[in-house]
């Protein structure tokens, strides 16, 4: 998240414990009132005696235990408020905001001065990002003269790939550079998300026909440029799109680059979600307390300790974190490797809970042993899901009773195959939240879904598992008319295997996309 969004996000969760800060104030300014006036005129001295014994002069510490302990409360007033600038994610919703990728499929990034070329480069790159945006939704566009949707939004990167390595130039039915439609297309795609996404333009220029289109784009969702050009390639609409711009690199440089900008744009889409917590940083003020507080070991700074003791106390009893309001960063020195290592794991366990070693190994996308850690069944669930322990996230997710809890069981049925249970929780998602984002449409396809299975194995019940079918094959041919042919078979039933039915398959989706597309663009022109 940028800096000026988290600033015009920073708020107060309990804005109440401000009130102490100017009585803080004033005991501040009293104390320091008293031991000012002692320190000139002592009450037991007689003041020529007093002035005879001072060494110095006048001078005085700057810097007293009283201004230590002032400052230590507002710190420690300042946490049990809850500073917060940021939304606690859904671990039930994907934590990667939607993206739509928008590939240029020209002769022109057939060019081999990013080698190999720079429509092979950008397939690659295209592919390495796939792989860090496990669970979140995707689509892809191509575009030439014309725009085409290759692949709707979709969780699957592994239904993105084989479509990816079919766009050719020559499948494009017409040349040209129609950047414009490719935007209104992407903008089109994220407009019934429920959480703005962001549209990720992977081209080595813009012609100049969709300055407008470019330029007076008004704001929504995030707009990215992945240029695929040598970096002395002039790129003026690029420029004046005001698009943030990544240039393409050897090295994962430019993806980790993406990733951050789409991790910024997913913090910016949350602050807009009221349906999730703000996330308690009050805890971050203990570092500048604590250190604060090392100072008391000096001799003669003991000012006011009970006090502080018990304002602490105070604070604890009272403000108690929630969940991942810390962010397991020690865990960083404390790499989980083995969790058969005990050592390792005992060193975790004592500075970090296991919900949060949980959220730790869900960043480094270790979902299996993540669902192990986790103690908090909405995380569990998640972690299960991730994993593709479909049946299993959808049995414990039963136990909730939240619209997001039902709504994820209703997805995880679906990936299991359980369609009729699938639909009775989509269902259920409704009576809990009739609004709820998708609810109705994941309803309506989950029916669809059921009415489809079941009509196709009606139509494919032909009795022969009940013992009835045909006794006997007879061929009528009394009109002698036709050829003799001979009917070939094996001892087998007759039935293809799977694989035997995937090699008859064209794998090459190339041929696929160019009549898909060039009906789309005769649909277009009429």
């Amino acid at each position: 998240m940028e800096f000026l969004d988290a600033l015009s996000a920073l708020h107060l969760l309990r804005p109440w414990w401000c009130l102490l800060l100017p009585v803080v104030a004033l005991l501040w300014w009293w104390w320091r009132r008293r031991t000012s006036s002692e320190a000139n005129h002592p009450r037991h001295i007689a003041p020529h005696l007093d002035q005879a014994l001072r060494v110095g002069g006048q001078t005085h510490r700057r810097f007293t235990p009283i201004d230590t302990l002032a400052l230590l409360l507002v710190c420690l007033v300042l946490g049990a408020a809850g500073p917060t600038w940021s939304r606690i994610p859904n671990p039930l919703v994907a934590q990667t905001a939607p993206l739509v990728v928008v590939l240029k499929v020209t002769d022109d990034m057939m060019a081999q001065d990013v080698p190999p070329s720079r429509l092979e480069r950008a397939r690659h790159k295209i592919e390495d990002l796939l792989d860090t945006r496990s669970g979140a939704a995707t689509a892809l566009i191509a575009y030439a003269g014309s725009a085409h949707q290759v692949v709707p939004l979709t969780d699957d990167p592994g239904l993105i790939q084989p479509y990816l390595e079919g766009l050719t130039p020559d499948i494009m039915p017409k040349a040209g550079d129609a950047a414009a439609d490719a935007l209104t297309m992407a903008e089109g795609l994220l407009a019934d998300s429920s959480v703005p996404g962001a549209i990720l333009f992977v081209t080595d220029s813009i012609s100049s026909a969709n300055r407008n289109a470019f330029s007076s784009r008004e704001g929504g969702s995030t707009l990215v440029m992945l240029k695929m050009a040598p970096a002395n390639q002039a790129t003026p609409v690029i420029d004046a799109s005001g698009a943030e711009q990544v240039d393409v690199s050897a090295d994962d440089s430019d993806i980790q680059h993406l990733e951050r900008l789409l991790a910024a744009a997913y913090q910016r889409a949350l602050i807009g979600d009221d349906r999730l917590a703000w996330k308690d940083r009050g805890s971050l003020m203990a570092v500048p307390a604590m250190l604060l507080a090392l100072l008391w070991f000096r001799r003669g700074w003991s000012v006011g300790m009970p006090m502080l003791m018990l304002l602490i106390s105070l604070v604890g009893t009272t403000t108690a974190p929630p969940i991942m309001a810390q962010e397991p960063t020690v865990t960083r020195r404390a790499q989980v490797q083995d969790a058969g290592n005990s050592a390792l794991q005992s060193l975790a366990n004592a500075f970090l809970t296991p919900d949060q070693q949980g959220r730790w190994l869900m960043r480094q996308r270790d979902f299996d042993r993540a669902a192990l850690h986790f103690r908090e069944p909405t995380w569990q669930a998640y972690a299960m899901y991730r994993d593709g322990q479909y049946a299993e996230a959808a049995e414990l997710l039963g136990h909730l009773d939240t619209a997001d809890a039902a709504f994820t069981q209703g997805l995880a049925l679906i990936k299991s195959r359980q369609y009729r249970p699938a639909v009775d929780a989509f269902q259920t998602v409704l009576e809990r939240d009739p609004d709820y984002p998708e609810g109705e449409r994941n309803l309506a396809l989950a029916r669809q879904i059921l009415d489809y299975v079941e009509e196709t194995r009606e139509q494919s019940d032909t009795g022969e598992e009940a013992g009835i079918g045909a006794d006997d094959v007879v061929y009528d041919n009394e009109s002698n008319q036709g050829q003799e042919t001979q009917q070939t078979g094996d001892d087998g039933d007759g039935v293809l295997t799977a694989d035997q039915w995937i090699s008859t398959l064209d794998t090459d989706t190339g041929d696929y996309l160019r009549q898909r597309f060039a009906v789309e663009a005769a649909r277009g022109g009429q």
